[in-house]
Formats: C-alpha cells, structure tokens, sequence
C-alpha cells in the first residue's frame, strides 16, 4: 500500500479492499477451510457431486433428491450444440489457444439465446443452466475437432462428469477416477472475488448480459496467474521427467530466482486448504492409471518448496497431474477450470443484479501536469 499526492492510500492490485459484500462463498480464517454457501467444500466433496454444488452455489441450500433429479434432466436436456456453432468451432485456425475457442464459442451462444439480452433474475438463472450445461460440449467439441475427430454427442443420461470424459474420449473410465474429476469441479467452482469473478461482477455491474460476464471470465482466467497455471504445473513437471532429477531440478530454479508455478497464494497463510483434497485424489488417479512417477516428483518439489522456502502449493499443484493422468491435453486444462467456474460465476452475476451498482474505481494520476497544445507549426 502507497499513499498518493493527497494523502488518500492505494492498494495495489486491490490487496485488502472489500469491494462488495457476497453470501456465496468464504474462507473461514479460524479453520482454513473454504466454504460454499456456509459448508466447507471439503465436505461437500466427500458427501455431494458438482450438480449439488451447482444448485447450492445458486440456490443457497444443498437441494432435495426431488430438486436434483429435476436439476440433473435440465441440464443433460440442455447439452447440445447446434450444428453452426460446431462449424465455428471447425473453422478456429488450428493453433488456437483452447481458452480462446471456447471464449469464443460463448460469444456465439449468445447469439444463438433468445434470452440473452434479458438480465433478469429469471432469465440469468435460465441462461446460467444453459451455459452450465453447452460449455463442456463446446470444449470437448473444439478438443476433437482439433485433432481431426468428429465430436461425440452428449448422453443425456450420463452424470455431468461422466458426460465430460464419453465426449472427450468416447468411453467413461471407473468410478475413482471420475470421482476425481468430479471433486476438482467441485473445488474449481467458486473462491470468492478472484480476478476472473470480479472480472465478471464488473462487467454485470454495467447491466451487461450473463455471456458478457462469463466471456470477461474467460479472458481473466486463461492468464497464467490464475486459471492458466494448471497447466504451467504440468509442463513444468514434465520438465523435470522422473522423481530422479526432481530435487536437482528445484534447487535449481530457487537458486536463479526463478518462479515455479503452483505454490503460494493471496488469501491462504497457512496453506490452500483445497490441496489435501485434491492431493489425495490426484493420487488415486495414480493408482488407477500407472502415473505414480507424478506423484513422487510433486511430493519433492512440495517438499523442497516448504523446506527452503516455507511455500505451500495450490490447487494447481495437484489438478494439473490429475486431469493429465486422466488423459486430458494440458492445453485443455483451463477449458475444463471454465466448465466448473461457470457456476460461480453465475451466482456472482445473480448477486450482483440483486442490488447493483456500477464497480467504477479510482486511479491515482502520475502523468504530465495540465499543459497547453502547440500547433504543430511550432513543433519543429
């Protein structure tokens, strides 16, 4: 913090301010835990699948077995493209970032939504299932097409993350490992008001529809500082290569200085209290696919990362290995950060049409003093 000319502070990157107030989601300082809606997201893994966190992101309470079921024939109702935005997606130039397809792909469905226009409470909530439900068959959509693969319909009576893994590969793998997957939408789903999510209160806060905020979303999450380091984490572990060359590796980069991605982060002190979560997922992803060797080098850079520099890792750390070992490209990582952050997103444009006013800051002006024009006769 730095105060300017007139005394008033200013905090760089917003470090400390509250710009709002929101009931979706905190972290609760006394136990470390993020909590969604009040219950503590750890919990909500063990006990709940990601559409009983969607509709509680939305709702505020865990829904009935009745509410889910309808939930649940909604969404899957909802999960088909059309044929002209596949085409869209066919026409991408080949070298396109993911997280510009699928940005790109949203924009599309606003056009193709009769609702998109309509920033009622209502309508926001109708085109939030809409979203929730097409963005994932965009991404696997635009994955496929990539690769010169035709893309797979969605299966309506597939659960959401079983769906994800039949349109990406054409098979669903067992339950361990779809679990895995499922807890790392549940974990990716909210955090407050991190940059892609203020991105898109910012954006709903001028009266702008769902799909300009989700977009803004979309382009605060693809940078490396936040969503994009899922896969920064895993090409860096597959720089390393083996378990051998882990520690020489480490020690290394903390030698020159060097920034190792998937440790630290602004709101945890004592730990993002996400990994353990996570951390034991991605190893049961391990043990179900014979990527043990993941494992033992994150537990080294972790390790070396406490011991010398006292840096806990982040969700990142652990997801990145998991949806690789699940058989996800890296570059598609972020996507798949999109198709649960959706949700929260959603529950933070909701919010903020709920008592609205325009987000507007100020900014401290350390250019030029007034001064006059000079024709340019005068200028030489």
């Amino acid at each position: 913090m730095t105060d300017d000319t007139s005394g008033q502070p200013i905090f760089k990157g917003l470090v400390g301010v509250f710009a709002d107030e929101s009931a979706v989601s905190k972290v609760m300082v006394e136990t470390n835990s993020l909590t969604y809606r009040g219950y503590p997201v750890q919990d909500l893994c063990e006990q709940c699948s990601f559409e009983e966190v969607a509709w509680l992101l939305w709702e505020g309470e865990l829904p009935t077995r009745k509410q889910l079921n309808a939930f649940r024939r909604a969404e899957a109702a909802e999960r088909g493209i059309s044929r002209a935005l596949v085409r869209v997606i066919e026409a991408f130039p080949k070298k396109s970032h993911p997280m510009d397809m699928i940005r790109t792909a949203v924009s599309f469905l606003a056009q193709e939504d009769a609702e998109a226009g309509d920033i009622s409470e209502a309508a926001t909530r109708r085109k939030a299932l809409r979203l929730f439900a097409k963005i994932p068959t965009a991404i696997a959509a635009a994955c496929r097409l990539r690769d010169g693969l035709r893309p797979i319909r969605p299966k309506p009576e597939l659960g959401f993350s079983e769906n994800i893994f039949h349109m990406f590969f054409g098979s669903v793998p067992e339950k361990r490992v779809v679990k895995a997957f499922d807890v790392s939408m549940i974990l990716y789903a909210e955090h407050g008001f991190n940059a892609s999510t203020f991105a898109a209160r910012v954006v709903a806060s001028t009266q702008a529809d769902l799909h300009s905020a989700v977009v803004a979303g979309i382009g605060a999450l693809k940078g490396p500082l936040h969503g994009g380091a899922n896969e920064a984490v895993m090409q860096m572990l597959k720089s390393v290569g083996t378990p051998a060359r882990a520690r020489g590796w480490i020690d290394d980069k903390l030698e020159h200085r060097a920034l190792v991605m998937g440790f630290g982060h602004r709101v945890y002190k004592h730990g993002d209290s996400r990994v353990p979560t996570m951390s034991r997922y991605r190893d049961s992803v391990a043990e179900a696919t014979g990527g043990q060797k993941w494992v033992e080098i994150s537990t080294i850079l972790a390790e070396e990362m406490m011991a010398k520099k006292g840096i806990h890792p982040n969700l990142d750390f652990p997801a990145g290995p998991a949806y690789f070992m699940m058989g996800f490209p890296v570059d598609f990582f972020t996507p798949l950060f999109v198709a649960s952050r959706v949700t929260g997103w959603a529950a933070h444009v909701i919010e903020q049409g709920a008592d609205n006013r325009l987000i507007r800051p100020l900014s401290h002006y350390t250019g030029r003093p007034q001064r006059e024009v000079v024709p340019i006769r005068a200028r030489g």
